[in-house]
């Protein structure tokens, strides 16, 4: 699992796929999220705005698993 490090209370589910590099522009987002099963916790979930933090964990089909932690 690899772990994505943020230095804020909490990170956007667009901007967090950024980091992990699962996309390359947050105007990717809409259709990556149409296209690929997002589970935050084990639950799908497909909002880009959904705020995720530290201790989060995050699997994307065709990614693997993600893991949010403090930077």
């Amino acid at each position: 699992m690899k772990q994505i490090g943020i230095s804020t209370e909490y990170i956007a589910l667009g901007q967090f796929l950024k980091l992990a590099e699962c996309i390359s522009t947050g105007g990717e987002v809409k259709f990556f999220l149409q296209e690929n099963v997002v589970k935050i916790n084990g639950e799908p979930d497909n909002r880009r705005g959904r705020k995720l933090y530290v201790g989060d964990q995050v699997e994307v089909q065709g990614f693997g698993a993600f893991a949010v932690s403090t930077r």
